[in-house]
This record gives C-alpha cells, structure tokens and sequence, in this order.
C-alpha cells in the first residue's frame, strides 16, 4: 500500500511540472517535432496529442455488441452497445482536462492530459512523454455498493512517443489501474503496458493498431472458472482525418471504454472470435 501511494503521489506531480517547465532560448531553432498521432486517442488508449490553447474537443465513442454475442444481432449492431461521450479543454498548450459519462455502469471519469517532453524536430530530443490519468465514478444505485468509496477508481500512464516520419509513428505505455473495492480473486491495482501505432496510407487515412497488455495476473472466478481477466487487449483500425475531425472504426475485443475498465475487467479473447465493431468520432473547436 506504501508503494502505490508513493507512484499515485508522483503522477499527481506530474501535471505540475508543465507549467514549470521554461523555455529554452534555442526553441525558436529546435522546433518541436509534430504530435506522432492525429488525435487525442488511439482507438482504445490516449496519445501524446494536446491541443493548442483554448481548443475544446467534443468526443463520441461507441461499441457495438460482440460479433459472436448471439444470433440474430447483426454483426452485433442489433446487440448491446457501450456509449461514452465526452468533451476536453486546453487550459494550456501542455495541459487539457475533460470529462466524460459512460453508458455501461453509469461511468463519470474526470480526467487530465499533460504534456512533460516534446520530441525536436532536430533529434536532441528523440521522444515525447505523456502523462494522463482520470479519476471515475461508479454512478449506479445506491444498492450496487456497501460504502461510498467503493464506487472510485484510477488510471495512470505515462505515453512514450516517437514520430519516426510524416508517415509512421509508435508509441509505449505503461499504466496502472486501481479500483476501490474488487473481486476476492483480484487485486486493487494492475500494471499494465500498451502498444500503438499509426502509419499513414494517404493525406487523410491511416491504419492504426493498439495492443495492451496485463502485467499484474488475476485469479480466476470460482463460479466461472472458464473466463480469464489475463487477456489482452488488441484492436486493429482505420483512421480519416480532416482538419478538425478525426473518425475512426476498427476491431477491438474490449469493450469497455474507461481504460482501467478495459485493464481490469476484459473477459474477451480476440483470437477466439470475442470482438466487436467500434468507431471514435471527435470534432475540435478553437477560441
């Protein structure tokens, strides 16, 4: 417990450190290099993208059903869907905070984006590194919980990014995820580590992929000893982007779109046929 309020102290840090962060005379020479991706997310997982100043982004997310869920549903479009919309501001070049409501589980996640290095177009800096995390509430009934604090949960990352040209660009992420209250077979906090990418196919579109993987291992449930919370999450997907619209639909076997949702809780394996359609819309303002 000393350990992870110890890692928690220190991502709360973070965000602080932008605006301490001072400008080096040489920046005028050294430009920073473009943002390695072309939206704030990256299907499942955020990127190392932050908006100018005073920019609101305006985000719907929707899953589609299990395409394998049951019969009669359409390619899962006629089964259960999740739902989450949201909007973010840039309060700073180097630090934008949002919100977001959830449909699956009534999720309302407060969450925050800042910027601590920025990859140079010259090389001296080879990459860019991210933080965010959010903070979400259970909002179901009163009768889903014993106390008011079960309800809480917290997601922390650090973004490593690298556009290795206008065309292609990678990034790692490490993160953890705590919940309040969780099954006897789990533990409060998972490490975990994501990888993503997206290269570039014309002016517009791209093709993107995104895998996280579990580090800390759940037991599993003894009422349903079939089902694993050890399995990966992959999707594959394809991007359009205009100047301030980015869209993009792809495969994903997790379904939950809060991240530590998806770290935590994914049941699905994807290469048993447990996915499903999803797309991510976002529209940019700037004042």
């Amino acid at each position: 417990m000393k350990n992870y309020k110890i890692i928690l102290f220190t991502f709360l840090l973070l965000p602080l450190m932008v605006l301490a962060q001072e400008k080096k005379k040489d920046s005028i020479i050294d430009k920073p290099e473009r943002p390695a991706f072309e939206s704030a997310t990256l299907i499942d997982n955020a990127t190392n993208v932050l908006f100018n100043k005073n920019t609101l982004e305006v985000m719907m997310q929707h899953r589609f059903g299990e395409i394998n869920g049951g019969t009669n549903d359409l390619a899962g479009f006629w089964g259960a869907s999740n739902i989450r919309i949201a909007l973010s501001y840039a309060l700073h070049d180097r630090l934008t905070v949002g919100f977001g409501t959830t449909k699956e589980g009534r999720l309302q996640d407060f969450n925050w984006k800042a910027g601590l290095l920025n990859q140079t177009r010259s090389g001296k800096i080879p990459i860019s590194v991210t933080y965010y995390g959010n903070f979400t509430i259970d909002a179901r009934p009163n009768n889903k919980f014993y106390t008011k604090q079960d309800r809480y949960s917290y997601f922390h990352q650090i973004i490593f990014a690298r556009r290795f040209s206008p065309n292609f660009s990678l990034q790692i992420a490490p993160s953890i995820s705590h919940f309040n209250t969780v099954e006897s077979y789990m533990e409060n906090d998972r490490f975990a580590i994501a990888f993503g990418g997206r290269a570039k196919i014309s002016s517009q579109t791209s093709i993107l992929f995104d895998y996280s993987q579990p580090i800390t291992s759940f037991g599993t449930d003894p009422d349903f000893p079939n089902i694993s919370y050890n399995n990966p999450g992959l999707s594959l997907g394809i991007e359009f982007g205009t100047s301030s619209h980015t869209f993009q639909l792809f495969l994903s076997n997790l379904r939950g779109i809060v991240p530590q949702q998806n770290y935590m809780k994914n049941t699905n394996d994807f290469f048993d046929g447990d996915f499903l359609i999803g797309f991510n819309i976002t529209r940019n303002y700037n004042f």
